[in-house]
């Protein structure tokens, strides 16, 4: 089919810290086509990252970097006043450490995509975004970044000379201005999965989201996210695996 839609599946990935346990990886992988691995900052160790890293690969599925703002107690979520040249370190040297894991195990990193208020404050922020830009830049030709849809991310990459991915939510109400809802706010997780799965193929199909005001935000996704943390995780990949396969989506990694 000529004018056949494509969409990816991202999920965040390899959250588990120690003998703490987050999510069902290994449930969830074959489900999707990108997996985003926690670098260590918010999420993840050395072995979980290797770990899933090669629970990536097996799955066929690529292999992109999670980085975050320094904060395991906070899950990096919570917002730290940072400049551009902090932004670029964080970035590199997370995407870094998950990158040598892919190259030991025979791969390539193909994407970075910020985690928590990382992503959230360069989503509003031209000079964060700007140096998260750069960062991705210096790893490497090819490697893409995953970035809100209409946001100040996918300018700077597309100024930086930066493949751009632009990214959507299944699972997380919007703003009127195209930004999510802030964790901790009613609403901000849509935990209904049918109302996910009619979000994501609304935003696949005709380019809109609905927002808190009701009003339509525009965008053009190229990968849908879901979140791994989401209590029900599978359920919700497997809907939406299922609901894009019915509307004649391929789902595949850009």
């Amino acid at each position: 089919m000529a004018n056949q839609k494509c969409i990816d599946i991202n999920c965040d990935m390899g959250e588990s810290f120690g003998v703490w346990r987050m999510g069902d990886d290994a449930a969830v992988m074959p489900l999707i086509t990108s997996a985003n691995i926690a670098c260590g900052f918010h999420g993840g160790d050395p072995a979980t990252i290797r770990k899933t890293v090669r629970l990536a690969m097996d799955a066929g599925v690529a292999v992109g970097a999670h980085p975050s703002l320094p904060d395991l107690v906070g899950f990096g979520r919570r917002t730290m006043r940072i400049s551009p040249q902090d932004m670029y370190d964080y970035v590199l040297y997370q995407a870094g450490a998950v990158g040598a894991f892919v190259c030991a195990a025979g791969g390539r990193l193909h994407h970075v995509k910020c985690h928590g208020a990382l992503y959230n404050m360069a989503a509003t922020d031209t000079a964060l975004a700007a140096a998260m830009a750069q960062a991705v830049k210096a790893l490497g030709p090819g490697v893409m970044l995953y970035a809100l849809a209409g946001s100040r991310m996918v300018e700077a990459a597309t100024q930086a000379g930066v493949p751009v991915v632009e990214e959507a939510f299944a699972d997380r109400s919007y703003q009127a201005d195209g930004t999510l809802t802030p964790r901790g706010t009613a609403g901000a997780m849509i935990e209904d999965e049918a109302q996910a799965v009619q979000q994501a193929i609304g935003m696949v199909e005709h380019g809109t989201v609905a927002t808190a005001g009701g009003a339509n935000f525009g965008l053009r996704p190229g990968t849908i996210c879901l979140h791994g943390d989401q209590p029900g995780a599978l359920r919700f990949a497997t809907a939406l695996r299922a609901a894009l396969h019915q509307h004649g989506c391929t789902v595949k990694a850009p």
